[in-house]
């Protein structure tokens, strides 16, 4: 493959690409619906075990293993051009060893929603698809300067959205997950939180390395009590589907907590989790929604 152009990626490496590079691998949900959103269907050779949509064109695709466990043998066996990575997602020693191995790996790092609008404007420079794809980006560039004039004009409402249970696990401000719900009118009641423990721990998976940005990412997920949620009192309490699955079974935790206007205003939503996590083409739709349940 002749490479003839120069990119940079989110960790400061420098990526270099062909004209138009062919035979893509995702190792992100997120970046894998992008790439089926912009017409590059065709070109993906290999996704993630946890990408699931678009449901019907996914399961025709390979799969190489999960974000933290990829079978690097069965991606090079790809001969990809180009694979799409995530720092948070993904490890540094599957991207080292993929570059080591003449794999071109292009990682973003979005950690807020003008991030991950960036991130699609970027795949599709690197796609050299900008002109077709630039209607749907501009709407979503509206509607996120929609929401923002919106929400500042309103007072923000104090919210409580755990991603995790046994033990209760949310997310500070260190997070995509915190920026959706600022830009949607939300005040993280657990924003300025520090976490004690790994989030892959937690979750049963491998614990990443603790270099210096390893150690600032696994801050972002604290563990918190439900008494301590109450004692913040939040207005709104979110349940997402992913990474845990919460249930209308999940809602009964917290009908002891009889003072917290979320319980007593029946404002507990269980609500699909990629509104709150996946950026991409769905960005525009996430918003919509999420400032509807917050702000109305």
């Amino acid at each position: 493959m002749t490479a003839t152009r120069r990119f940079v990626d989110a960790m400061g490496r420098a990526v270099y690409l062909s004209p138009t590079p062919r035979r893509l691998v995702s190792l992100v949900p997120s970046l894998t619906e992008i790439l089926f959103d912009f017409g590059w269907g065709a070109e993906v050779v290999g996704i993630t075990d946890y990408c699931t949509e678009p449901a019907m064109e996914v399961a025709q695709k390979t799969r190489i293993g999960g974000t933290k466990n990829p079978d690097l043998t069965a991606i090079l066996e790809l001969q990809p051009q180009l694979v799409f990575a995530v720092a948070e997602e993904n490890r540094r020693d599957d991207v080292a060893r993929l570059e080591a191995a003449g794999v071109p790996v292009y990682v973003f790092e979005p950690a807020t929603v003008r991030d991950g609008i960036d991130l699609l404007w970027r795949v599709a420079e690197i796609l050299a698809c900008r002109e077709a794809v630039a209607p749907s980006l501009q709407a979503i560039e509206a509607e996120y300067t929609e929401t923002q004039a919106l929400t500042a004009s309103r007072p923000s409402v104090r919210v409580f959205c755990p991603i995790w249970k046994e033990p209760y696990m949310t997310i500070n401000a260190g997070t995509y997950i915190h920026d959706m719900l600022r830009v949607c009118g939300g005040d993280n009641i657990f924003a300025e939180r520090d976490r004690r423990f790994p989030l892959a721990a937690d979750l049963g998976q491998q614990p990443e390395r603790t270099g210096s940005r390893d150690a600032e990412r696994d801050r972002r997920y604290p563990r918190v009590t439900l008494e301590e949620m109450a004692a913040r009192r939040p207005a709104v309490i979110l349940l997402p589907d992913e990474p845990y699955v919460f249930s209308e079974a999940d809602v009964a935790d917290f009908a002891a907590f009889t003072d917290v206007p979320a319980v007593s205003q029946q404002r507990i939503h269980l609500i699909d989790g990629k509104i709150l996590s996946w950026y991409g083409p769905r960005i525009g739709q996430s918003l919509r929604t999420l400032r509807e349940l917050l702000i109305g």
